[in-house]
């Protein structure tokens, strides 16, 4: 292929990582690096403001990367996005606008644009496949961050369709790993359930509570899988159309918080309070078009807990 060729064949080719300190950027460059790219270039936030135009179009002059991979984003939980709407959505809006259209301009070979599972209608089919994009109305708590989102997408699609310009753009399930966010008020279910069990650990605590009745259906991919599906796609894909990178395993929140006690070694009782709200019951994303391609998830959900508690061990533990 010789979409392939160009992307693997020059190991020094300037990769322009956006994000890169972020959960997926940081396994990104982890990747590239051990593939033997020689070349990355990163910014800091405080280096390089990608919400500033002129900014970005200066550092694209200057540097002309070869590649761009966007992992960069304004990114919350559920109180975060009710709190500071304008924020998800205008900060978003101008990272984007400004790395894509700069990126066309300064002769940038291709660009892979990282969104996210919320931008599906909130009641899509289950597994969710691509063209249930704008199919329905969105999950009203997360809206102005999957709006953004969205027209990441279809600025990729636009740009492609009037300038010819290689822009894809992929779409992962529920992410964990090394540098996720284990705040205690506004992480996600998998980093908070390894936190509460891990401080239940350390205090000799009997029990561990946890919302709801342990039933709604989730899928998880470790980080490093995903960054070797950017880096699959970088190499394989230049469709239209968005790619969704899931793992294709489902896992009951019951199942889950029972392999994060046992990875971390809570000795103690697991109690579900059923009184407390499930959320959901199936989040599922149909990932058969990145398999048709040729590319499937490697790490299992229990080796990619394993790894993420030592992760939080090392980095995070209070």
């Amino acid at each position: 292929m010789g979409e392939t060729d160009s992307f693997f064949s020059n190991k020094s080719a300037k990769i322009f990582v956006a994000g890169h300190r972020g959960l997926v950027g940081s396994a990104i460059v982890r990747k590239l690096q051990s593939l033997g790219f020689t070349n990355l270039l990163v910014r800091t936030h405080a280096e390089l403001d990608l919400t500033r135009q002129s900014d970005v179009e200066s550092f694209f002059a200057a540097e002309k990367p070869h590649y761009v991979v966007l992992a960069a984003a304004k990114v919350g939980g559920i109180h975060a996005n009710n709190t500071y709407p304008a924020d998800f959505i205008a900060i978003n809006l101008q990272i984007q606008t400004n790395v894509i259209d700069s990126s066309y301009r300064y002769g940038v070979k291709k660009i892979l644009f990282l969104g996210s599972s919320c931008i599906y209608p909130k009641f899509a089919p289950q597994p969710i496949p691509e063209n249930a994009l704008l199919s329905g109305l969105l999950e009203p708590t997360n809206e102005w961050y999957a709006v953004a989102k969205i027209a990441g997408i279809k600025m990729c699609q636009a740009y492609r369709i009037q300038y010819g310009f290689d822009a894809i753009s992929a779409m992962p399930t529920n992410l964990y790993g090394p540098n996720d966010n284990f705040h205690p008020e506004n992480s996600h279910v998998l980093p908070a359930l390894m936190r509460r069990f891990h401080k239940a650990k350390v205090e000799g605590a009997k029990e561990v509570v946890v919302w709801g009745t342990g039933s709604p259906l989730r899928e998880f991919l470790h980080v490093d899988d995903l960054a070797d599906a950017v880096v699959f796609l970088m190499g394989n894909y230049s469709g239209l159309e968005h790619v969704n990178v899931g793992s294709g395993k489902e896992v009951t929140i019951k199942e889950l918080a029972e392999l994060v006690k046992e990875v971390v070694g809570f000795e103690g009782e697991l109690v579900w309070d059923s009184s407390k709200p499930d959320g959901t019951p199936r989040k599922l994303m149909d990932s058969s078009k990145l398999a048709s391609l040729g590319w499937s998830a490697k790490i299992s959900l229990k080796d990619g807990l394993i790894d993420t508690y030592k992760w939080y061990l090392e980095n995070v533990k209070q």
